[in-house]
């Protein structure tokens, strides 16, 4: 078991080194392009997987990591809806499986939030973070599904939040994991420069659309 556990951790590692380079180039390159496009496949799919392993990595024996447990989570949740996204330019989606996607999301930051209190009897800070923090883009999502117009005209918006929201969530366990920046710090710092650059990218986003008006 425990030579299976190491050959998880190592690929988990090896996968998420992938989606930190291949997330860094389609962050800098040119939208729309080719480099964009194929470093996002990559980023998707090495993150996708590497998301997962640590789902199950977190809950072997021995191995029992809440906070791995809810960054791969949140990273699978976030890269999962982001390229979903893509689909919502085109009229009239299917939109089944991400309603799944988001219901199950926000009854999994209820019991981030609960279990916790009801088996120590203490707030749990990361959970309740992170769980709080799942439940407002879940519900966010649920409210945009109801307005077909308005998923339609923010699919570019959505596509770009929630990507960079994995990136953030892979490169604060990154920082977190390996103590590169330490205390509370390493939390936070992917987080702001993340956010800036989020709203940079919403900014340019309604200014061009200014323009276009």
């Amino acid at each position: 078991m425990e030579t299976f556990a190491t050959y998880l951790i190592y690929t988990h590692a090896i996968l998420g080194s992938i989606a930190f380079i291949a997330g860094f180039i389609a962050i800098i390159a040119t939208k729309g392009n080719s480099t964009h496009k194929k470093s996002g496949i990559v980023f998707y799919y090495s993150m996708l997987f590497s998301a997962l392993l640590a789902l199950v990595i977190a809950v072997l024996p021995k191995h029992e990591n809440a906070f791995l447990f809810t960054i791969g989570l949140f990273s699978s949740y976030f890269i999962i809806t982001g390229y979903r996204a893509l689909r919502f330019k085109k009229p009239n989606p299917s939109l089944i499986l991400d309603k799944i996607i988001s219901v199950f999301m926000m009854l999994t930051g209820v019991v981030m939030i609960c279990y916790p209190l009801l088996w120590t009897g203490k707030l749990n800070t990361v959970l309740a973070i992170f769980g709080t923090i799942g439940i407002i883009f879940a519900t966010r999502d649920i409210l945009l599904f109801k307005k077909p117009k308005q998923l339609r005209k923010h699919w570019l918006k959505l596509h770009i939040g929630k990507m960079l929201g994995g990136y953030i969530a892979a490169v604060t366990a990154f920082i977190v994991v390996n103590q590169f920046i330490p205390g509370i710090a390493g939390w936070l710092v992917p987080s702001i420069f993340g956010t800036a650059y989020m709203n940079y990218w919403f900014w340019k986003l309604r200014k061009k659309k200014t323009k276009l008006i």
